[in-house]
């Protein structure tokens, strides 16, 4: 079964983020390095999306993962 991604229920919390996705040219606001690495969806994340066992939050709480 695939993972289910949603963002953040936190409306203030998604708006800040995507304001500072915006400012870094959709790099994560909350990393220093603009390495493809740091692109929204970070390379973190995406690993923890392939995890069949990772239940939660991306790094900067923009996105939660399911368990699929």
């Amino acid at each position: 079964m695939k993972p289910k991604i949603k963002l953040n229920e936190n409306k203030e919390v998604v708006k800040r983020i995507k304001e500072g996705l915006k400012a870094k040219g959709g790099y994560c606001p909350c990393r220093i390095e603009k390495t493809s690495e740091n692109k929204c969806i970070c390379k973190e994340f995406r690993e923890q999306i392939a995890d069949p066992d990772f239940e939660g939050y991306c790094h900067c709480l923009l996105y939660y993962k399911e368990k699929g």
